[in-house]
């Protein structure tokens, strides 16, 4: 008998702590060397966010309370990030707050277009259509960030794999021949000294080449991150010929989006466009966005401020004006935001497609340069020996 009651007082610690109800047994601790072989953590971005969004939609319209869902979604997480994020949330409305503060202490995931939405809709209580809106507006940026990714990559790999090419030839192959052609060094073309000369300089410096580049490219880095850096990069892409206007159509794409589906859902417009100034993530066009904003404090309207905007088309201007004067801005802006999602598609295949024969073009002429400049010197060895 004191033996079973030794055992009922002598319960394993993990076990009594897995008898309390809401407390989940502790996990145990990572080894040192678990510890060491851990890869760093991934933030939860915007894929992490489509995913939390649905399953929150799915649990809401299946009659679930919203920290049940919470609850739920936390034990069906995988990401450690978002899995922390999904607690904290559902911890923060336990303690009586609302959905909306509960989203704004974690601006890293969502944000304040996110925020505000789902506050007016807490306020007007239709919250699982503002985030089938959210997770439409969502799927439209992955798909569109998706598009640009895939368009621009091959024209990318074939950048690098000329120039890969290039400097595999002038370091293996050239050095080969150049004992062949000290003897007739004066009958060689301009082309084949260039290249000579190029080759050499490459194997004698490759060690003070590479850490230049590399200084160059983190000296470029750390500029672009400065304040004056980004702000000139912000400018450049706006007022690049061909790159500008593909900018400017993203950016009143996503602009155009946020304001549409902000006032239709009864966010204030002064928040709204805050909103789209986080959203866009330029310094140039949020000087654009804040101009606007002034001139909608001052009474003026938000229509006039699209009007001083020069990378703002005459059509969107005039349907701007025309829904601020019929009362459907939020409509007007939404349809306009759609238009440019597909308009940006088209144009970004059309330069991929512009872009491939260019750059076969320019690998044709480089291999055409570099073949010459090895067969001509053959020929006219080969003359001089017979």
């Amino acid at each position: 008998m004191a033996l079973d009651l030794n055992r009922g007082k002598d319960k394993p610690r993990s076990q009594a702590q897995a008898e309390k109800p809401g407390k989940p047994p502790a996990s145990p601790k990572p080894g040192f060397l678990s510890q060491e072989l851990a890869l760093p953590e991934r933030k939860p971005g915007l894929n992490e966010r489509m995913v939390f969004t649905e399953r929150l939609l799915l649990l809401l319209e299946t009659g679930v309370s919203l920290l049940e869902a919470l609850q739920a979604m936390n034990q069906q997480a995988e990401q450690p990030g978002l899995n922390r994020i999904i607690l904290a949330l559902a911890e923060t409305i336990n303690e009586g707050k609302t959905f909306a503060v509960a989203l704004s202490l974690h601006p890293e995931m969502f944000s304040s277009t996110y925020v505000s939405l789902v506050a007016a809709a807490e306020e007007g209580g239709f919250l699982p259509e503002v985030l089938q809106q959210l997770l439409d507006m969502d799927e439209k940026a992955a798909q569109l960030r998706s598009t640009l990714i895939s368009t621009l990559s091959y024209p990318a790999f074939l950048i690098v794999f000329s120039i890969a090419v290039v400097v595999f030839v002038l370091v293996v192959i050239f050095p080969k021949f150049e004992d062949l052609f000290s003897g007739i060094r004066d009958q060689l073309p301009l082309s084949t000294l260039m290249l000579m000369a190029a080759s050499n300089f490459l194997r004698q410096y490759a060690l003070q080449i590479v850490a230049g580049l590399a200084l160059a490219v983190w000296a470029l880095i750390a500029w672009m991150r400065s304040p004056e850096g980004r702000r000139i990069v912000d400018q450049l892409k706006l007022r690049l010929p061909l790159v500008g206007d593909l900018y400017a159509r993203i950016y009143l794409s996503k602009t155009l989006g946020v304001l549409g589906l902000s006032l239709s859902n009864g966010v204030p417009i002064t928040i709204a466009l805050k909103a789209c100034q986080d959203v866009v993530g330029n310094a140039a066009f949020g000087a654009f966005i804040e101009d606007v904003r002034t001139r909608v404090n001052d009474g003026r309207g938000i229509a006039a401020g699209f009007q001083n905007a020069h990378f703002v088309p005459p059509m969107v201007r005039q349907m701007i004006a025309t829904g601020e004067q019929t009362g459907n801005l939020g409509k007007v802006m939404s349809r306009i935001a759609v238009f440019y999602e597909r308009e940006i598609s088209k144009k970004v295949t059309l330069m991929s497609k512009a872009v491939e024969p260019v750059m076969l073009l320019v690998m044709g002429v480089v291999v055409g340069v570099i073949v010459a400049s090895l067969i001509l010197p053959i020929f006219k060895l080969s003359s001089s020996i017979s």
